[in-house]
């Protein structure tokens, strides 16, 4: 405990904290509208996600984003985790990581959470500023 107690009374330590957790809140701030409005409108409509056209032209390239995608959803769920104990968005931090991880269920989750009528509401309010249509979820 006494170890867990130096380590958060180091000022470099706590500013490194601060500024990651002011540079998450900002880019969530413009990130997640940035994407919400890029979501296709029939993205939900099928029980199961389909394979991107992309996936299978360069498999070496595929890989190596789909790592680096998942080590900074790792990063951003550590620095999630870390935030809800200390100055920040951690909820937020680690929304944001777990649309950046892959696990299984992982679409269904998706849907269930885009079918919330406040997170629908809020999702299509977004999406009518940018002019775009609302979320369809039917076949």
């Amino acid at each position: 405990m006494d170890e867990l107690l130096q380590l958060f009374s180091n000022p470099t330590l706590l500013w490194a904290l601060g500024i990651s957790s002011l540079v998450c809140f900002i880019g969530s701030l413009l990130l997640i509208p940035w994407l919400v409005v890029r979501i296709p409108v029939n993205y939900f409509c099928d029980e199961y996600r389909h394979r991107v056209p992309w996936a299978r032209r360069n498999p070496l390239l595929r890989w190596l984003l789909l790592i680096l995608k998942n080590l900074l959803g790792l990063v951003f769920l550590l620095m999630g985790i870390a935030m809800l104990v200390l100055p920040g968005q951690g909820l937020l931090t680690i929304l944001i990581a777990m649309v950046l991880l892959n696990f299984p269920g992982k679409y269904r989750l998706e849907r269930r959470l885009f079918r919330v009528p406040s997170v629908r509401n809020a999702v299509n309010w977004l999406r009518k500023r940018a002019g775009r249509p609302p979320l369809r979820f039917d076949g």
